[in-house]
């Protein structure tokens, strides 16, 4: 997995993020076991306890679960990663609006410009 963090941005969520598009989008295979959490932080330039977090926050919400002594594996079920990356798609989009709004583009306007831009 090739990691792209934007480092004025705080990382852990990032990182869950990343994670849980890599599954739904199945890079991860269900019970695929994923790299330690050593190997996450040096692929990704990022202090280990961030990728614990993450991986904690990851087994909390059922998409991995760990095994004591072995690591971390994706989670057999993955409509629920699927169900929270249409979550952060909804919510990108939606901040991706507001933002165009505030510079004064009316929604349609906004539409024009992501459908040129797609071509």
């Amino acid at each position: 997995m090739v990691w792209t963090l934007n480092k004025k941005h705080p990382l852990c969520p990032q990182i869950y993020e990343q994670i849980c598009v890599g599954i739904a989008k199945g890079e991860f295979q269900p019970g695929e076991r994923l790299m330690s959490v050593r190997e996450v932080a040096v692929a990704a330039g990022v202090n280990p306890n961030t990728v614990q977090k993450a991986f904690e926050a990851l087994e909390q919400d059922g998409i991995l679960h760990s095994v004591r002594g072995s690591g971390w594996y994706a989670g057999e079920d993955t409509a629920k990663a699927r169900e929270v990356l249409q979550k952060i798609i909804a919510e990108k989009t939606a901040a991706y609006f507001n933002e165009m709004d505030a510079l004064g583009l009316a929604p349609e306007a906004v539409k024009l410009y992501v459908k040129e831009w797609n071509q």
